[in-house]
């Protein structure tokens, strides 16, 4: 392997300022280019940047990490010449939540090339900053109504860390993510790493979706102690609410399908015993959640009321 710490460049002033604050700290990621249904990853992001005054501490080259032919960057033509381009980032931010406290954000484009190269500069730079955990977030579509609360898939190289966390599913073979290969990677090596995939309902996957930040947010905050400042989204979530409304309400079709899928949430949450986010009663056992949870999905696989 070519020395990872020639892919990345650390500003030395913010590097300065962070030596001067006690650690550990936690590192939260989400990268674009993997699935992020609901544009969950990228809002949060969006998010902690505008609220926690970054300052840029890592820069990564991303000319060594990404094929500009299979996702090429936008430019802007303006009459007769190239007026825009819209430069690739892959970075590290040091920020602070509403109480001050320092954390690290990762975020930008995923490398196309260079993943073991990529994870082994991550780590570099997990151990010089005395990172304690890393926390990633991205969106999944999943077959359930907007109407009910949004569960998550947690995962973790350690079990301990997602104890509060009910398992969703058995063994599963997905295609690889640079996040997913970083999470393992870390974990082989001792570090703590683990991450909220937030449940989108299927319907609004291609649209930006503020509930999923939120819903990340607040695991993420669950997570770490940190005070990520959820409720500052709670305008774009009613803006947001008030369009799905007004679609459903213009469309009888849309309105049946969603009425349709309340019923088999609402079959599979009393099936299980319990709403599926109900925290303080008593969980079913993983393999009762999981016999609920194939027959949820099996019926919707049939056409049992489902699109």
């Amino acid at each position: 392997m070519l020395d990872p710490s020639e892919i990345y460049e650390i500003d030395s002033q913010t590097a300065d300022v962070l030596s001067r604050i006690p650690g550990p700290h936690s590192m939260l990621h989400a990268v674009r280019g993997f699935i992020d249904a609901g544009n969950a990853g990228q809002l949060t992001t969006e998010h902690l940047l505008r609220t926690g005054d970054p300052m840029r501490l890592v820069t990564f080259d991303v000319d060594q990490l990404l094929d500009y032919r299979s996702r090429r960057p936008v430019m802007t033509f303006d009459v007769n010449s190239w007026s825009s381009y819209a430069d690739p980032i892959l970075a590290i931010d040091l920020l602070r939540d509403a109480a001050g406290e320092t954390f690290l954000l990762l975020h930008g484009v995923e490398p196309d090339v260079q993943w073991e190269r990529y994870v082994a500069a991550v780590r570099q730079l997990v151990e010089r900053f005395d990172v304690s955990q890393l926390v990633g977030v991205h969106g999944i579509p999943m077959g359930v109504p907007h109407t009910r609360p949004l569960s998550v898939t947690a995962h973790a190289t350690r079990p301990e860390l997602i104890e509060q966390h009910q398992s969703w599913f058995g063994s599963v073979q997905v295609p690889a993510s640079v996040s997913a290969l970083m999470e393992f990677r870390l974990g082989q090596s001792g570090h703590d790493a683990l991450g909220f995939a937030v449940h989108v309902p299927h319907y609004l996957t291609q649209s930006p979706y503020p509930q999923a930040a939120a819903a990340a947010l607040t695991h993420v905050e669950r997570a770490t102690g940190l005070d990520l400042r959820v409720p500052s989204l709670d305008a774009a979530i009613r803006d947001a609410e008030s369009e799905i409304d007004r679609q459903i309400a213009e469309s009888a079709e849309i309105g049946a399908v969603v009425r349709a899928m309340e019923e088999q949430y609402d079959s599979f949450a009393r099936a299980a015993g319990q709403g599926l986010l109900a925290e303080n009663a008593p969980l079913p056992t993983a393999e009762e959640l999981g016999a609920e949870f194939e027959r949820f999905l099996s019926q919707q696989q049939r056409g049992d009321g489902s699109l």
